[in-house]
């Protein structure tokens, strides 16, 4: 009986580990996204405008080009990163804004107004 106890002890301290790290890396996952509405400075949705993601962790950038109600969609973003979106339309861009991992919402609404060119 006592060899029994002793032999599951040891599986479950072997196991522990990957139990953990399983639940680390579920924490992870990507599931949370951001949307918003590309404006210029009169508030008209801007078609066609390339909004930019930038990952500052890994700096890669994903970008998306707006719809004609001038909306913007990135899904697959992990919670654990801070994010920056900016717009760019016809050589103008909007001011930098972040979706920080401290911001819990799973889908973040960001709206950006491009600056007109000067």
């Amino acid at each position: 009986m006592r060899i029994l106890s002793l032999i599951a002890m040891t599986v479950l301290l072997a196991a522990a580990p990957a139990v953990w790290a399983q639940g680390k890396k579920n924490a992870g996952e990507p599931n949370r996204s951001v949307q918003g509405v590309v404006t210029d400075s009169g508030e008209t949705p801007l078609e066609g405008a390339v909004v930019k993601l930038k990952n500052t962790k890994t700096l890669q950038i994903r970008s998306f080009m707006t719809q004609p109600n001038g909306s913007y969609y990135f899904h697959g973003l992990s919670p654990d990163v801070d994010y920056e979106l900016q717009a760019e339309f016809q050589g103008a861009s909007s001011n930098t804004k972040t979706l920080t991992s401290f911001d819990s919402r799973k889908e973040a609404t960001i709206n950006l107004k491009v600056n007109s060119k000067k």
